[in-house]
């Protein structure tokens, strides 16, 4: 029986993946470098290391990392100036408190980062645990953030079901023991997705209860 579900944050409950994509293309853009969506993949759901050292691929050794971080973050902001949950997240979130369920987080960001966001979208008051990369040694495709997320609502593996936009969070679900439904966005769908409960296009193909259901929850 599902007694919890867990979101992830980026580029599931907010699509911020394909506006980052965007940011650093065109930066990159802008010397002359073509960001790859392969190699921007590597990094959805994990840390930055990998996109880190594409730069210094394309660039040489002794390219400004953090100017790059700080142009795209620039250019970030002026994308996401109004952001919005994805469809169906409200819906879910709002059929998870009818349906007594407890809601959590498990997210590879920090906790400024996807704080400052729950509290925009005025949806902070709907997670009962919000884990971030400060509260773990590892992050995702490690179990560690669904691992804390589940000891906090005090719910068992088999009682919680993960929702995932990329292949680092779905691995951390299944690693922590977890039924995940991917939902990838528009830069993750490519994704080669394996072992997921179920796939779709958004949350709003199926309500809450009808996924719960065709999981066997």
């Amino acid at each position: 029986m599902i007694r919890a579900i867990v979101f992830d944050f980026d580029g599931l409950t907010v699509d911020t993946e394909t506006a980052w994509y965007q940011a650093f293309s065109s930066v990159l853009a802008e010397r002359g470098v073509h960001l790859p969506l392969a190699r921007f993949l590597q990094v959805v759901g994990t840390d930055d290391g990998p996109l880190h050292d594409f730069f210094r691929e394309a660039l040489g050794q002794d390219c400004d990392v953090k100017a790059i971080e700080d142009a795209a973050a620039e250019r970030y902001r002026e994308i996401m100036m109004d952001p919005r949950p994805r469809e169906g997240v409200l819906d879910y979130l709002e059929d998870a408190a009818e349906m007594g369920l407890k809601v959590g987080m498990a997210s590879s960001s920090g906790a400024s980062w996807v704080g400052s966001y729950l509290d925009r979208l005025g949806i902070g008051g709907c997670f009962h645990a919000v884990v971030t990369r400060e509260q773990v040694q590892r992050v995702k495709p490690a179990p560690d953030l669904y691992v804390r997320a589940l000891e906090l609502l005090q719910v068992e593996p088999h009682e919680a079901l993960a929702f995932e936009d990329s292949l680092n969070g779905l691995l951390a679900a299944r690693r922590a023991g977890l039924r995940c439904v991917v939902v990838p966005n528009r830069v993750t769908e490519s994704l080669p997705f394996k072992g997921h409960a179920l796939r779709l296009s958004s949350m709003g193909e199926m309500s809450l209860s009808q996924v719960i259901s065709a999981v066997g929850g």
